[in-house]
């Protein structure tokens, strides 16, 4: 028979875990059919990106480009692929974006963003290694599924429940009595192993599942998707070689990422020759 002390005990587990569930949302890829974790609101998302949208226009060292080769590019690019977004399977989530985007005079930086809620930028240093419209078209494309796919929320939410989860496992220690079992290095190696057994390894298909779906859009955009090959390579080449090991990165290596956008390229292709093509044309200060 049970004691006072163990039935209390369990009746705390139980609590604590249905509290835990009761926080955790789920959604479904419709490209990739991957479950997803969310424990946020699209209202609430589009609000952080917009105030963070604030942020980087207000912040004294961005200056904006005023140069409209830079600009024009970048907002036809940008207009083509909203549209092929708003064609896709992420059709409702891209109509109730408010989308704008900023062309960052640094030369320096080979970036772009696309936050919740539309809110996108390009850094003039991204040129030289997208080289071509249709080179831009698959970053564009890629940092557009991030926000689309609600990649951003997702990594919120895996950290917001891992937290949880800690505090979790912390309390049930103290009530069960073995807080001696579970100290503060224990914990820390908990965080440390979620870390890299969790969190990165979902940032790594975040990325993958973003370059498929973005070459996807970049296609229907009718930008030529194979530049996405090009551009990589060329990414490879300016680090060095292939990049960070995967185990310890966010991000796939560079052989990773090209192998697996030839195995896509089919599907791309099917979906640009449908579509009128895009001229190839150079990004401003690119040979």
């Amino acid at each position: 028979m049970r004691t006072v002390k163990q039935r209390s005990r369990s009746a705390f587990i139980v609590v604590m875990s249905v509290t835990l569930l009761s926080l955790v949302g789920c959604q479904t890829n419709p490209y990739t059919g991957r479950s997803q974790l969310l424990m946020t609101s699209v209202s609430g998302e589009m609000q952080m990106g917009a105030q963070a949208y604030d942020q980087v226009k207000s912040d004294p060292k961005m200056r904006p480009s005023q140069d409209p080769r830079e600009i024009e590019p970048v907002k036809r690019i940008a207009a083509r692929i909203v549209e092929a977004a708003k064609r896709s399977k992420y059709a409702e989530m891209a109509n109730q974006f408010q989308w704008e985007v900023t062309v960052i005079k640094d030369d320096k930086t080979a970036n772009a963003f696309a936050l919740p809620g539309g809110k996108m930028a390009v850094y003039t240093g991204i040129f030289p290694m997208a080289k071509t419209e249709a080179g831009l078209a698959a970053v564009m494309g890629h940092e557009v599924v991030h926000a689309l796919a609600r990649h951003g929320a997702e990594r919120m939410s895996q950290s917001q429940l891992t937290n949880t989860t800690m505090q979790v496992v912390g309390a049930v220690a103290g009530a069960t009595g073995g807080g001696g079992m579970l100290g503060q290095a224990t914990m820390a190696a908990l965080g440390v192993g979620a870390q890299v057994g969790v969190l990165l390894p979902f940032s790594r298909k975040h990325e993958s599942e973003a370059d498929y779906i973005g070459i996807l859009l970049a296609a229907d955009a009718g930008y030529d998707p194979r530049e996405s090959v090009a551009l990589w390579e060329r990414m490879g080449q300016a680090s060095g070689g292939g990049g960070p090991s995967e185990f310890m990165s966010t991000h796939p290596s560079h052989e990773t990422r090209i192998d697996q956008l030839k195995k896509w390229m089919p599907e791309a292709m099917a979906i640009y020759q449908t579509r009128q093509p895009v001229p190839a044309a150079f990004l401003p200060g690119v040979q």
